[in-house]
């Protein structure tokens, strides 16, 4: 991408996500994504009521009157964009490609995460670890964070959720918030996102375009798998065969909910022909009632 065709993007989405994180998404996202737990604040004399197993026996030692820690819920997040860049992400019936929607929703995710003070990591990976940069705050690492997501081109075909899981668990030690932003084309990857999220808070971002949820009837097209190469050439006009694919696709989609329901993981489901902005209201709004 070209220096001025980047500074355009990051612009528009840049206004689009100022707009957005200003008047809707801050205070959902507040609401709906909490801190790690509790965190030590001060140290105060004990008064009657107080749990006693709050006490600090050195302070107590040290003054001859009883003492206790004082607590607080911790509010500052880490957040993780972990955004599958593989070849099926660069394919688009409309006017975005899935894997445009899915670099602007992760930099209005960045946005929305800077103007909480939170950190912000990312993670890009095909079917290897493909760019990591580690969390921190302030507006220049979010920028850079940005630029990376919208300019970035990989250099894998393949999808490996897996391995970049693995690598985000050696990574992180300390529980954070992870968006899994892909379109889950993938297979093997459950055990691993399963043993993820019992440590973290991983919310699964799924990509979809239309054509992967029904075909058009246009005649005789060839058909290229993205990630393998391979091709076909099918009939559209076959009313056995777009049943068939249009059941196919309803299934995936209602297996894939079903895996995440069954893992307790949290998801957002995008279709590049809607806005995304109300799948992302939504699910902020029933992650705060749920708190």
């Amino acid at each position: 991408m070209l220096q001025s065709d980047l500074i355009k993007k990051i612009s528009q989405i840049h206004l689009r996500a100022k707009y957005l994180v200003n008047d809707i998404l801050a205070g959902e996202y507040s609401s709906a994504l909490r801190g790690r737990g509790m965190e030590f604040d001060e140290v105060r004399e004990y008064t009657p009521g107080d749990d006693i197993r709050t006490i600090d026996w050195n302070v107590t030692a040290r003054t001859g009157h009883p003492h206790v820690k004082v607590f607080q819920e911790e509010r500052e997040l880490t957040i993780m964009l972990m955004i599958d860049v593989s070849s099926s992400e660069q394919f688009g019936s409309v006017k975005e490609l899935k894997n445009e929607v899915a670099a602007e929703i992760a930099a209005i995710l960045a946005f929305t995460a800077i103007k909480n003070n939170d950190k912000v990591g990312l993670v890009i990976f095909s079917d290897r670890i493909e760019k990591y940069i580690p969390p921190k705050k302030g507006r220049s690492h979010v920028w850079q964070v940005i630029k990376e997501i919208i300019e970035y081109r990989p250099l894998k075909r393949k999808t490996n959720i897996a391995g970049s899981l693995e690598f985000f668990n050696k990574v992180m030690k300390r529980k954070c918030v992870c968006f899994l932003i892909s379109d889950f084309i993938c297979k093997d990857y459950e055990k691993t996102l399963l043993t993820t999220n019992k440590k973290h808070d991983v919310i699964a971002v799924t990509i979809t375009d239309p054509r992967e949820l029904t075909m058009p009837k246009v005649g005789f097209i060839e058909l290229e798998d993205a990630e393998t190469g391979e091709t076909m050439l099918i009939d559209t006009f076959s009313k056995g065969f777009t049943e068939r694919f249009n059941a196919l696709a309803r299934s995936r989609a209602a297996e894939r909910a079903k895996k995440f329901r069954s893992m307790s993981v949290d998801s957002i489901n995008i279709v590049t022909d809607r806005s995304y902005i109300q799948p992302i209201m939504r699910f902020f709004k029933m992650r705060e009632k749920r708190m």
